[in-house]
């Protein structure tokens, strides 16, 4: 493939900044990191448990390297003892600081193929405040039992120093506990390890049993995976969740239901994550009812689930489109208030979680680090960081800044694609409607995964309907990828 002349980096910057992002650091950064790794000590003592000596593991991509949690577990009487260790940045990372402020602004890190824009500096990210292989770091765990049901009892949460004894991939890991390839050789090396990793993948497959039960949502999503290869586009690919990705879903979500309980009953305010009644029930209801099946008037998790658990069976090749166009017909999650004086918890429709904040990436999510700070003022009895005001005005600023990183993703993941797709002008594709307003018609096709606009035979189409369309263009520069209704 011919690489077209332009600067995929260059432009990833350029649309950051155009959404309101700041990509660099600000004065004063370099001083902090120096004063933060001067300061750096990880002694046993003080209020954190000294857990080295657990069979400690991290599972995340191949090439993630701000690690901001790891896992450990043990069988007991009631069932089995999860840990989550989550990486204690607000150690390192005081409020009100350069680094913080950066944080606070920019309130995540954005991924892009070509290049990652970190919310804290990698010096920290993915070092100092990395849960890193063979290194002592200190953290905040999350530690509950989970029964054969799927239920969690003897929820606590205090700090400690742990030590990753393995950090592991996604891509590794989860062909082996599905029995499809043997362990890597890092597994293999360690019983213990292997061991651990079965207790947590049953751990996790109670959880998601047991959430379902309670009327959470299973998607099965396929994203796109660019192919690159010395910062240019070569290919598209699929990423497809297995096993492993699972196992780490399921106990962070569950890690975070114990932070969200646990603040409640302290009557601590915090952030909650939550993702309200879908925006367009009714056409959702009108897209199952083409498949056959009612849904009541109202938003039902649980009926809605027990039909795309039906339909992956009875039709795996399209249920990838039916569960995009419900995905998109959902609308995103967004961070609310939950004063600690409040009554009741807003709930998240999507896991059928009545009590649940994010909490579990420190090193990429700004939500996660203010929890932290809330979470160790409760530990120690301290004041409130923050007051009610300064977290409602929180919750609202990183919902918008999150909508402005899924526009800068957006548009990288299309640019990308572009480039992918410029040797496939005049191809069809089989794809799913997933936009449909007064600023254009969007469609999903799935081989190679990627979005574009339909701009000629868009006329009636909505949300979930699936077309047959034909490549027309593509210009990587402005993003566009333009596709005609075959």
């Amino acid at each position: 493939m011919t690489q077209p002349s332009f600067n995929l980096v260059s432009l990833a910057a350029a649309e950051m900044i155009r959404e309101g992002f700041h990509p660099g650091f600000p004065a004063g950064t370099d001083e902090q990191i120096a004063a933060i790794r001067a300061a750096s000590t990880t002694a046993p003592g003080g209020d954190h448990r000294d857990l080295r000596g657990l069979w400690w593991s991290s599972i995340d991509n191949d090439t993630s390297r701000d690690l901001d949690q790891i896992e450990a577990a043990e069988r007991v009487a009631g069932g089995i003892r999860l840990l989550v260790g989550v990486a204690e940045v607000s150690r390192a990372v005081k409020k009100g600081t350069p680094i913080d402020q950066h944080a606070a602004d920019q309130t995540q890190t954005i991924y892009t193929a070509v290049r990652n824009f970190p919310m804290l500096p990698n010096e920290l990210s993915t070092d100092l405040t990395s849960l890193n292989e063979n290194q002592d770091r200190a953290a905040v765990v999350v530690e509950m039992v989970v029964d054969a049901a799927g239920d969690v009892s003897q929820p606590k949460i205090y700090r400690a120093l742990v030590r990753n004894k393995a950090q592991l991939a996604y891509s590794k890991v989860g062909p082996w506990l599905e029995g499809t390839a043997p362990p890597d050789a890092k597994v293999a090396a360690h019983p213990e390890l292997q061991q651990q990793l079965k207790l947590q993948d049953e751990a996790a497959q109670a959880l998601h049993a047991g959430r379902v039960r309670c009327g959470a949502l299973e998607f099965h999503r396929t994203e796109a995976d660019p192919v690159v290869v010395d910062g240019k586009v070569q290919g598209l690919k699929a990423a497809i969740p297995n096993r492993a990705t699972s196992l780490i879903e399921e106990l962070m979500v569950a890690a975070n239901e114990v932070m969200a309980e646990t603040l409640r009953a302290a009557k601590r305010s915090c952030l909650r994550r939550v993702v309200k009644s879908p925006e367009r029930w009714e056409r959702i209801v009108e897209l199952v009812r083409s498949h056959g099946t009612e849904l009541p008037e109202t938003p039902d998790s649980t009926a809605l689930n027990v039909f795309l658990r039906q339909q992956r069976t009875a039709d795996p090749d399209h249920y990838p489109d039916l569960a995009l166009a419900i995905i998109k017909l959902m609308g995103p999650g967004e961070y609310v208030l939950l004063p600690g004086n409040a009554a009741a918890a807003p709930s998240h429709f999507g896991l059928a979680a009545h009590d649940y904040t994010h909490s579990t990436a420190p090193n990429r999510r700004f939500p996660d680090l203010v929890t932290q700070r809330v979470v160790k003022a409760m530990l120690a009895g301290a004041p409130a960081p923050y007051t009610d005001g300064e977290l409602e005005s929180l919750a609202q600023h990183c919902t918008e800044r999150e909508a402005a990183a899924r526009k800068v993703q957006r548009t990288m993941a299309k640019r990308e694609a572009a480039v992918a797709l410029a040797g496939h002008v005049g191809q069809t594709f089989r794809g799913v409607v997933t936009g449909a307003n007064d600023k254009g018609t969007y469609v999903r096709v799935f081989d190679p995964p990627a979005e574009g606009r339909v701009v000629r035979g868009e006329a009636g189409l909505d949300v979930g309907d699936r077309v047959q369309v034909t490549l027309l263009h593509t210009d990587p520069v402005h993003a566009h990828i333009d596709f005609a209704r075959s």
